[in-house]
């Protein structure tokens, strides 16, 4: 059985935490692994290997977390762009042998009964190989209106149900055979394509098209005209609702799509049952938060101390360039702030001050009018693009490691201690061909000194 995980998404409901160039799959929320870490691992005892399904920019997170886990055989699919479910999942199986069972996850849920798992995955696997499609409908435990149901009998759908109101989700609950569409699915590749085909021919044929003729490459590319011309739509809406070979799994594992920072909250404290705050951090090492009759609060923190002091029922989320704080029960609303940020400061939106990167990842420690300085790792034996600016001059000072620095026609080794300067307009790239981290600090100068002031000659990237 393959694992397909989808790897998109960019978790604008759990901002700033969690950013479109480090979505919450991959933020480190649990014992130091991230979600999509989980999901592997998670898979790895039932599934030969995996296909992720990713885009360029989150490809290289990808990598480098699987880099530090001992996780399973993998291949990628890049998508240039989004086209939601249906098409992604669609490519991965036109990747794969007809007759190729594979299991269908999200990268960014959570699992904490993993014996209830692996029994409902093996029930949907012997349902799946008699050539049925399968879901998983994780059994409530509240009236969750986030969700859409699936009303059921045995393993029978009898019906697909939207996202409801309070009332109505209360009375799904109440009834007994509802259960949350967990976005889960297991199947045979060609009959899911088969079935794809038949309903949603469009969807078929364009992905058909797309797939590269070289199906054994470690990462396949899918062309970005090709991907545009998909029509966009999710599993449930081309396929499951209109099939006649659906079944689900009805299960209890309790599973949770970390969808908002009050789902967070309830994760965390049923955990830490004997504390009345709950603390989350990706540091190690990060200051206690100081509480004075303050109860019941989620601190998200990273470097900075946070106190309270009579204060309850809040969320506070600090980050190094952006702090959220929210009453308990509406965090839902933090996807309509993301809405006004990234008409404003779009950039807030997508990244972090820590910024990662294929060749390492680099820190904005300063940004200013007229200056910027950053702090930059360069990853042993890796390269920036070859690249120039046309409205700042750049300084680099190295503090660790060798950089090799190529200007126009010339290159040179730079070492601790010492520096460069780059000329606005100058043809410049700079490389780490030892074998220890390279780390520099970089003070950008100029009338503008933004990201997309970068015009690429060559890069390794495909940017």
């Amino acid at each position: 059985m393959i694992n397909i995980v989808l790897c998109g998404g960019s978790g604008t409901r759990l901002w700033p935490l969690s950013r479109t160039m480090l979505p919450k799959q991959f933020v480190r929320l649990f014992d130091g692994k991230s979600l999509f870490q989980e999901t592997v691992l998670r898979n790895a005892e039932l599934c030969s290997h995996a296909i992720i399904v990713s885009n360029r920019d989150q490809y290289f997170l990808a990598v480098d977390q699987l880099d530090q886990i001992n996780s399973l055989k993998t291949q990628f699919l890049l998508e240039p762009v989004g086209r939601n479910t249906a098409p992604a999942i669609a490519l991965a199986c036109m990747a794969v042998d007809e007759n190729d069972l594979v299991f269908v996850t999200t990268s960014d849920h959570l699992v904490k009964k993993p014996a209830a798992y692996e029994a409902a995955v093996l029930e949907a696997k012997s349902l799946a190989e008699k050539g049925d499609l399968v879901t998983f409908g994780i059994k409530p435990t509240y009236p969750e209106t986030g969700f859409g149901y699936i009303e059921s009998k045995g393993h029978d759908v009898l019906s697909f149900k939207e996202k409801p109101d309070k009332k109505t989700a209360q009375a799904y609950m109440d009834s007994g055979n509802y259960y949350w569409n967990s976005g889960m699915f297991c199947f045979k590749a060609g009959v899911f394509l088969n079935e794809l085909k038949h309903y949603a021919p469009a969807i078929y044929e364009s992905c058909l098209r797309a797939m590269p003729e070289d199906l054994t490459c470690s990462e396949l590319n899918i062309d970005i005209k090709a991907m545009q011309e998909i029509p966009e739509d999710s599993i449930d809406y081309a396929v499951m609702e209109k099939s006649q070979k659906v079944k689900v799994v009805p299960c209890d594992m309790d599973w949770s799509d970390l969808g908002s920072f009050d789902a967070l909250f309830d994760e965390v404290k049923s955990e830490q049952t004997e504390q009345s705050n709950v603390v989350v951090s990706d540091q190690v090492g990060y200051p206690e938060p100081i509480c004075i009759d303050s109860t019941n609060n989620l601190m998200v923190t990273q470097n900075r101390q946070i106190a309270l002091v009579d204060i309850d029922d809040l969320l506070i989320v600090d980050t190094a360039d952006a702090i959220l704080i929210s009453k308990q029960g509406s965090s839902q609303k933090v996807k309509n702030i993301v809405a006004e940020i990234q008409k404003a400061q779009p950039e807030l939106a997508k990244v972090h001050r820590l910024v990662h990167r294929p060749w390492g990842t680099y820190e904005v420690l300063v940004d200013t009018g007229g200056y910027k300085v950053k702090r930059i790792v360069v990853k042993p034996g890796s390269k920036l693009s070859l690249q120039k600016h046309f409205h700042r001059n750049e300084h680099w000072i190295v503090v660790s490691g060798t950089a090799t620095v190529s200007v126009d026609n010339e290159v040179s080794l730079v070492r601790p201690n010492e520096s460069t300067y780059i000329k606005m307009g100058q043809l410049h790239r700079l490389e780490n061909e030892g074998k220890i981290d390279l780390i520099m600090i970089e003070v950008q100068v100029g009338e503008y000194t933004g990201e997309d002031d970068i015009v690429r000659i060559d890069d390794l990237y495909g940017r």
